[in-house]
């Protein structure tokens, strides 16, 4: 994975500090193994990002998805959470018109033309 190989080290701070929502380089680290809300996230940034990446981020999510249902803390939390959210509805289709329908609309246009 060519395009995965840059590596970053992040470490847990000694005291909690704040996170700087400024900083365009501050780090913010998901674990798609362990949070399910992650795997999504790098779901929908693979459909939004360049080729290459996206055919190592799909072996990725492959990987992910075959391997051992792993959850960390805040991880089984989004998990109950997605388990807990209503299903959006599919769709709804335009009702097809029945065969009485389509011959009065037939005869009304024949009788328009005469």
């Amino acid at each position: 994975m060519a395009e995965l190989t840059r590596r970053y080290i992040v470490m847990q701070m000694a005291a909690e500090g704040p996170f700087d929502v400024a900083d365009p380089n501050a780090p913010f680290v998901l674990k798609p193994w362990k949070d399910p809300a992650a795997l999504e996230a790098l779901i929908t940034y693979r459909r939004h990002c360049y080729a290459e990446l996206a055919r190592e981020l799909d072996q990725w999510i492959r990987a992910i998805a075959v391997g051992p249902k792993i959850r960390g803390g805040v991880g089984a939390r989004n998990e109950l959470m997605a388990l807990a959210r209503p299903k959006p509805a599919p769709a709804a289709r335009p009702k097809a018109k029945t065969k009485a329908k389509r011959s009065k609309i037939l005869k009304k246009k024949a009788k328009r033309r005469t």
